[in-house]
This record gives C-alpha cells, structure tokens and sequence, in this order.
C-alpha cells in the first residue's frame, strides 16, 4: 500500500510502509548511509503527516520484514495480544500520540496495552514526538525486575559498575570494581566485558566477583559480558553465572551476524534458570542492542535504523530479562553523527523499549571520532534520568580503556542521583548503609568510615 500527503502544490508519494517509516524519521546518519532517509525537512514533514494518520492496525496487517522470512517478525505477530490491543485498536498513530501524552493515561493504562503493542506501532509513534513528549510518556511507565535485588521502581536509578581492562587482569578489575563500589555503584549488576572469550578467563572473573559477592553478602547481581554460547559453555562447568547476556538486533539475519537466533537464546535462557541464582526474583537475560546494528550487518531490507532497534526490543521481551541497554552512541558516527542525533537516539530508544515493557537502561557514550563530548553525555544523562531510566553505565573517569569509548562515570551517577533526588535499589542501599559507604539519605560518607572496608578488600584481593 502506498501513502501520498501534500505540503502546498507538492505531493508526495511513500511506496509502501516501511518508506513512510524511513522518511518520518528525524535525520539520522545511518538512514542517510543506507539511502532511506527523506531527501528534505519539507518530505520528512510530509511523511509525519501521511503517518499520523495510519491505523495501528495496519502494523499487524502489513509486517515490515515478511512473515514467511525472519523469525522475529514471526516472533512480533505470533505472541501479540489481540485482548490488550483492544483499547487502542481503533486509534491512528497520531491519535495514539495525543492518548499517550493524555494525563488520564497513567501507569495502569500502559501496562495493560503492553502485550498489545507491536515495535512498529510504538517506533511510528516516536516519530511524532518532540523530546520531551519521549520523557512525558516513558516517565509513567516503570519496568520492575529482580534478581538479587529489585530494579526500575519510581524514584530510582541503579548503575551498571562496568570494570572493564585491556588485559582482563584480575587485580586491575578488582581495584576498579572497589572505586564503583565505594561511590556507591553496582546496583544494577557488576558487569565485564572480557577482552577475549578464553573460557577459563571468564570463569576467573566470574569466581572473582561471586567470592567477594557472598564474602561482603553484597546484593547485587554479577555478568561476564561473553558471548551466549560461552555462557552455556561456562554454565555446564559449574560456573557462578548470575546474568546471561547477549547482544541483539532486530531482524533475524542481523543476529545471524551475531551467531544467536530466539533457539539458542531459549537454550541460554533455560540454562540459567536451572542455576536458580535469583534471590528476590527470577529475571537474569541481560541484552544489549543499538541503533545501526542492523544496518552495519546489512540486515535491515531497507527498515529504518531506530524501527529495526525497536524489533529487537521484542526479542528481548520474550525472555524477560533483569537488564536491557542501548549502547547508543556506541557504533560510531556512521549511524549517529553528533551529539544531537545520539540524545535523540537515546530518548527513542527508552521510550519504545518502556512501551514493550522492557527494562530500559542506556550506556550514555559517544566515541571520538563522532561530533559529540560529555556536555552532550550530561544533557542526555539529565534527560534520561527525568524519563525514569532504570540504569545507566558507571565507568572509571568516564572512559573505558578496553572498548575505547566514552560512557558515564562513578561520579556522574551521584550527580544525577543528587539533582533528581534518585536512590538506589532498595536492597542495594540497605547494604551501602550497612557497610557504612552511604547514610540513611544515600549520601556518601565521609572516607575515614570506609577506610576498614577499602583496606580489607585489597588486602583480600592482593592489591596494593
């Protein structure tokens, strides 16, 4: 089917769905590489017009990606809700706008339409949104997961400590994990990237982290960032894995690049339940994903770059994970250009995923070949943490030294925590409190009263 609006004595005309989608776009680096992008503000104009008026029920009817061909556009149409589609089912994109953004829509509403949305719908939606639309709506849509403790609930934001070294040493990850800790960092999980996928490697990090887990009774969750096979691999030599991650897209020849499909995804899913590690919840997938990965895999068949990131919002939903985050600014310039685009990127990506019902977190970064710097990582921090972002990354200084890209730091977390009046999960800051790191109003303590513990862990981990 395809669309036609006119602006003045012009009209235009969008081929099919995925067209309109592509124009509406706001511009963005990556559509323009892939040649989808609207040639000029006046036809992007025109596409958000012709696309407010498409019924809702045109993305259950017309899939962007066969059927017949990806698994995840089978996934999309198999599992959704006829019933909690309903309420909305006889709404227009733009209609579905002006209900979202409605003060009479309020938590409730939006958590019984969530089995009824498709990506498409909510992606569409975002389209006609200015930013702050984005933080309105994403705001009174909470997402709460447990582990070992209990992330996404209102008034607070938990941390990803991100420990990562070039050399996978031990000592040096210990010493980084310990400053997180002792700013307060790690709610959300204490997570590696290793820098290889050596399967003895990730098994030494992760006894690392899980001996001085249980020795400090430290109610966080842990995470070796490896791949899903290595994971299993792990797993079935007696590994403590806590969190089972992975890396998605939005189209199953686009993680075919990654060497997962939803198969081995449920193998790696049902491997970690059998460990039975979760004490206040069961909730363990940790899927990371960003805008452009389609597109860098040339997997995409010609879908707009932040809509295929929303598909892979819903592989992600099947396996109702603890912890989702977009890497967003993470690709590179090819996809996002500057910082503009990348806060927009950022805003979109917590709001589609908050819609599914997906606990959005954001590694806020940026890499240094790209027109952006950390003023742009605090404007979108700032934002993000107004929207009710779940979690965010905590990085020494800000930069990692292994994947070489810029992110957030210890630091900025109790920037924002302090200007928006954000706490820590709850179980994560009664321990905080405990070892005498915060007070009772989550304010770090002074060093001399964490001197014992900082001294006693090094001793125990031999760092000098």
């Amino acid at each position: 089917m395809s669309y036609t609006e006119s602006i003045g004595s012009r009209t235009y005309r969008f081929a099919d769905l995925k067209t309109l989608l592509a124009k509406s776009s706001l511009q963005r680096s990556g559509d323009q590489l892939a040649g989808i992008a609207a040639a000029s503000e006046e036809e992007r104009v025109a596409a958000k017009m012709a696309l407010a008026q498409v019924p809702l029920r045109t993305f259950l009817n017309d899939p962007l990606i066969p059927y017949e061909s990806d698994e995840v556009t089978r996934l999309i149409i198999d599992e959704h809700s006829p019933q909690a589609f309903a309420e909305i089912s006889h709404l227009t994109v733009g209609d579905f706008r002006n209900w979202l953004l409605s003060t009479a829509t309020d938590t409730d509403a939006l958590t019984r339409i969530t089995e009824g949305l498709t990506p498409e719908m909510v992606a569409a939606v975002s389209k006609l949104m200015r930013n702050q639309d984005l933080i309105a709506a994403s705001r009174k849509r909470p997402v709460i997961t447990r582990f070992r403790n209990t992330v996404g609930l209102p008034g607070r934001m938990s941390v990803r400590l991100q420990p990562n070294h070039p050399t996978d040493d031990v000592k040096g990850i210990a010493a980084s994990m310990l400053d997180g800790l002792m700013y307060g960092c790690g709610d959300a999980l204490i997570g590696i990237n290793p820098a290889s996928d050596n399967l003895a490697a990730i098994t030494k990090l992760l006894l690392m982290i899980d001996d001085f887990r249980q020795r400090y009774q430290v109610p966080t969750q842990s995470c070796v960032l490896t791949h899903v096979t290595s994971t299993i691999a792990a797993i079935e030599k007696g590994a403590p894995v806590d969190l089972v991650f992975q890396s998605i897209a939005g189209t199953e020849k686009a993680n075919a690049s990654f060497g997962i499909s939803l198969a081995l995804l449920q193998e790696a899913y049902d491997a970690g339940l059998s460990l039975k590690r979760g004490t206040v919840g069961s909730n363990l997938m940790y899927f990371e994903t960003g805008q452009g990965s389609a597109l860098s895999a040339d997997a995409h068949f010609g879908v707009d770059q932040q809509t295929c990131e929303a598909r892979a919002y819903a592989v992600a939903r099947k396996f109702k994970p603890f912890l989702v985050n977009t890497v967003v600014g993470f690709i590179g310039p090819e996809y996002l250009y500057d910082g503009k685009q990348i806060t927009r990127a950022g805003l979109e990506d917590h709001f589609c995923g908050k819609l599914l019902g997906v606990p959005m977190g954001c590694d806020i970064c940026y890499t240094n070949h790209a027109e952006a710097d950390q003023d742009d990582m605090d404007n979108l921090l700032t934002l993000l943490g107004v929207a009710g972002i779940n979690f965010i990354m905590g990085v020494p200084g800000a930069d990692d030294v292994m994947l070489n890209y810029q992110s957030t730091s210890f630091h900025d977390a109790l920037y924002v925590r302090d200007v928006l009046g954000l706490r820590r999960a709850p179980e994560f800051e009664e321990w905080l409190e405990s070892m005498q790191i915060i007070d009772e109003r989550g304010a770090l303590i002074g060093a001399s009263a964490r001197q014992p513990l900082l001294e006693g862990a090094r001793d125990w981990m031999g760092i000098a």
